[in-house]
């Protein structure tokens, strides 16, 4: 078994489209250049060649699998029937927000975070409570709300691990968000979809509603096989809910609007989560090594810094010694297509994505290098 890096240049991918037709690596948005595992390719070419493709019933083979893995991964037990399926998470952090609270509760949201978090709580007319983040210890951790603005809030949507930053939340710190969630009634809503992705050995994930019985009753936890498993294309994901007033309300705003997920993403999950963790191991010790070398290359170079990766393929990078006023936009100018900070809340960073092959990286590295060279001369 080895990791896979078939060409994307002329494929329908976003990632690669975006710079099409220009001399600019993408390391942008969260999608990994590895090929899935063999074993999803297996399973999908078995159900395509059965030649039927109408409405599906969602396969309890699937649930079982997930009621399983996270009691084996975090003693976390769950039945089937808290489990709602969803095409995607980004769906559920605007349902969320448009369901839970109402047109004059606050939304408490750490920044930078990944975009769809705020576009959610403004294209709902939400009062946004963005605390920023800042380090401690050499991790990316979140302030928590001060008590006056603590009891305006009504739902936290967190992301754990963080992204960007790849911080991990220990359970001292996440106990600290639950107790200030049960003092002032908040819904915690809790991305955590890069669990799988632990670049630190030594980091566990927690999930915030294994916590304790409270935090159980009121979070609403998103997870996915797609950033793990690189299928993000085939929408399969879901929410875990054990709260069944919650789950209602969710269930019942997806009716009618949001669409089921489709057999072929729902095939392709059960086959990884069922035969895809060797794959995956695999992938975790290639991506500790390209972080390693993205994590050397940065902080070598002046007016750049970066803290270590506890989780996710996805470095955040501060240039603001750099003194240039759009850092992604300089990148880009030397055939380097980075995500610009602006978009997670802080316009002085950019984040790059580092699933991908050697050849691809060490470009990339070059042109990093060459690019911060430039404003010396």
């Amino acid at each position: 078994m080895s990791l896979i890096f078939p060409p994307r240049q002329d494929s329908d991918s976003i990632k690669w489209q975006r710079f099409a037709g220009k001399d600019v690596l993408p390391l942008w948005i969260a999608d990994s250049d590895f090929a899935a595992p063999l074993c999803v390719t297996e399973a999908l070419q078995a159900r395509i060649s059965h030649g039927v493709f109408g409405y599906g019933e969602t396969p309890q083979e699937l649930s079982e699998l997930i009621v399983e893995r996270l009691w084996q991964r975090y003693d976390w037990r769950i039945t089937a029937d808290d489990i709602v399926y969803l095409p995607g998470l980004v769906t559920a952090l605007h349902l969320a927000v448009q369901t839970l609270t109402q047109p004059n509760d606050a939304v408490f949201c750490p920044t930078p975070i990944y975009p769809p978090f705020r576009q959610a709580i403004k294209q709902h007319g939400r009062d946004g409570v963005f605390q920023d983040c800042h380090t401690v210890d050499g991790r990316w951790l979140p302030q928590l709300p001060s008590h006056a603005k603590a009891k305006d809030i009504r739902l936290a949507m967190v992301c754990n691990p963080l992204n960007p930053g790849g911080t991990v939340f220990r359970r001292d710190e996440l106990l600290k968000l639950d107790a200030l969630a049960k003092t002032n009634d908040w819904i915690v809503c809790s991305d955590e979809i890069h669990c799988d992705l632990l670049i630190d050995e030594n980091a566990r994930h927690i999930p915030y509603a294994s916590l304790n019985d409270d935090a159980a009753q009121r979070a609403i936890t998103l997870m996915a096989p797609s950033k793990t498993f690189n299928i993000a294309g085939l929408g399969c994901a879901f929410a875990v809910i054990q709260n069944p007033t919650l789950r209602r309300q969710i269930q019942q705003a997806l009716e009618g609007l949001i669409p089921a997920v489709n057999i072929l993403g729902f095939h392709a999950a059960i086959a990884a989560y069922r035969h895809g963790d060797d794959w995956l191991q695999q992938q975790l010790a290639f991506l500790r090594q390209q972080h390693q070398k993205v994590l050397d290359a940065v902080n070598a170079l002046p007016g750049l810094s970066m803290l270590p990766n506890e989780a996710t393929y996805l470095a955040w990078i501060d240039a603001s010694q750099l003194n240039h006023p759009n850092p992604s936009r300089l990148f880009e100018q030397f055939g380097l297509g980075l995500s610009p900070g602006s978009a997670f809340g802080n316009r002085q960073f950019v984040r790059l994505n580092f699933a991908c092959s050697d050849e691809v990286l060490d470009q990339a590295l070059t042109r990093l290098r060459a690019a911060v060279g430039s404003l010396a001369n």
